[in-house]
């Protein structure tokens, strides 16, 4: 049955007019934005317990503790006020009034845009709730990323989604899809990006975090997600700063196993040629939704998740992270990790992807625009691919950058490409390394 989509205000009311649902708001950096929407939809005294907004570090400190990072607008204190404010409840409201209620501690903690704009305005956002009187805890927390140009309009996005997730934590709980597209409900399109989502709790025991996130993805809330080695969700910022990124490009649904002989070679290779010390190197293994540089990618609907999600496991199991992407072109992938400002990324290919690239019948009239955007995208920020060879079975000749073909077009930026190391094949391979394609 279709999903019935209630206006902010009218979702708003729903929660204040239902006598069992009774917590608490708590924001900071935006205003109480989330707050306000349930004031203003009326009877609001039915649900709100609390509002507060501490603003001051001292403040703020007194109430939930020091972050030993500095950092405010970070996982860490989104989860110290919700179990602050959650434990407040249950240890404050007692007695029979309270037998019936449901308890719950909204909190964000966000950044909008500065006077100068010259800041990345982004936050966390997350809920404490019970689905049953004087039940266990459930959390949903989640990190967003707010993209509209004025202050204003972000603030207002934030409240927005905060009624959203509310909503969803008392309605669709038991329903991960349902939860995941109702967090978008009245919000503009290029609004807001959340990139990481994490659930916990006994209504959340039969719930992947993994394939929660892959829903992130294909319903364009995100374009990637990044799991540790064991399958938790990550921020990639707080992961990538400042680290030199090595990254393995693997499909989804691909018959063999990744290459690891050839990309542990690649590692080595990247490691001696930009002077990276072994505990600066993060080392991602990328499982794609979609084929790498070709024409034919899968639509959303046609993705197995379930088959990317044990996938994207067994590669955690490896003991390294893993990011699950929709990134069909390098290109797209370096711009996604610029935004993480690394000191230097290297990612590791079959060079059969650069042999499209470079051939100018698999795209159109526009070729050179679009070689020179992909070359631009992809190596202004100090990327630089590292090339798996291949054999073809029809010459039995292993083809590497030295004899790929490459159309008249593309050859002088694809040589300038290779003389200054831009582009590079991974040496000191073995016969069993290479594989056909």
């Amino acid at each position: 049955m279709e999903r019935e989509i209630l206006d902010t205000k009218r979702k708003a009311l729903n929660i204040n007019l239902c006598p069992e649902i009774y917590g608490t708001f708590a924001e900071i950096g935006a205003g109480q934005e989330v707050a306000r929407n349930f004031f203003t939809a009326g009877a609001a005294s039915g649900t709100v317990a609390k509002t507060m907004s501490a603003y001051d570090m001292t403040f703020s400190d007194a109430i939930y503790g020091a972050e030993e990072s500095g950092r405010y607008v970070s996982q860490s204190r989104l989860q110290k006020m919700l179990n602050h404010e959650f434990d407040l409840l249950r240890e404050r409201l007692t007695g029979e009034k309270y037998k019936s209620r449901t308890f719950f501690a909204f909190a964000d903690t966000v950044t909008t845009l500065n006077y100068n704009k010259s800041n990345d305005p982004h936050g966390w956002i997350g809920i404490k709730f019970q689905t049953e009187p004087g039940g266990e805890p459930n959390e949903i927390f989640f990190h967003v990323r707010l993209l509209d140009t004025d202050a204003a309009l972000q603030q207002n996005v934030l409240g927005i989604i905060g009624v959203n997730l509310v909503y969803a934590a008392f309605n669709y709980y038991s329903d991960p899809k349902r939860m995941i597209e109702s967090l978008a409900d009245n919000l503009t399109i290029g609004s807001v990006e959340i990139d990481l989502i994490s659930v916990n709790g006994p209504a959340f025991k039969s719930i992947n975090n993994i394939l929660l996130n892959l829903y992130l993805i294909v319903k364009d809330f995100s374009d990637a997600a990044i799991f540790d080695s064991r399958g938790n969700p990550c921020l990639p910022k707080d992961l990538l700063y400042k680290k030199d990124i090595m990254i393995l490009r693997t499909k989804y649904a691909q018959k063999s196993l990744p290459n690891f002989s050839m990309f542990n070679k690649a590692v080595d290779q990247f490691r001696r040629t930009e002077d990276v010390q072994k505990d600066n190197l993060s080392v991602l293994i990328e499982v794609l939704l979609s084929n790498v540089l070709t024409a034919d990618e899968e639509k959303p609907d046609a993705i197995d998740l379930h088959a990317v999600a044990k996938r994207a496991e067994e590669m955690c199991r490896t003991g390294n992270l893993v990011i699950v992407s929709n990134f069909a072109r390098h290109n797209k992938l370096a711009k996604y990790f610029d935004r993480c400002k690394p000191k230097s990324v290297g990612i590791s290919t079959n060079i059969n992807n650069l042999k499209f690239v470079f051939n100018s019948h698999n795209f159109g009239g526009s070729y050179s625009s679009q070689l020179m955007a992909y070359v631009s995208d992809m190596f202004s920020k100090n990327v630089k691919l590292f090339a798996y060879p291949f054999l073809d079975k029809k010459s039995g000749r292993v083809i590497t950058t030295a004899n790929m073909p490459v159309t008249p077009e593309a050859k002088p930026l694809f040589d300038f490409l290779i003389l200054n190391g831009y582009i590079t094949d991974i040496k000191d391979y073995s016969e069993t390394d290479v594989k056909t394609v």
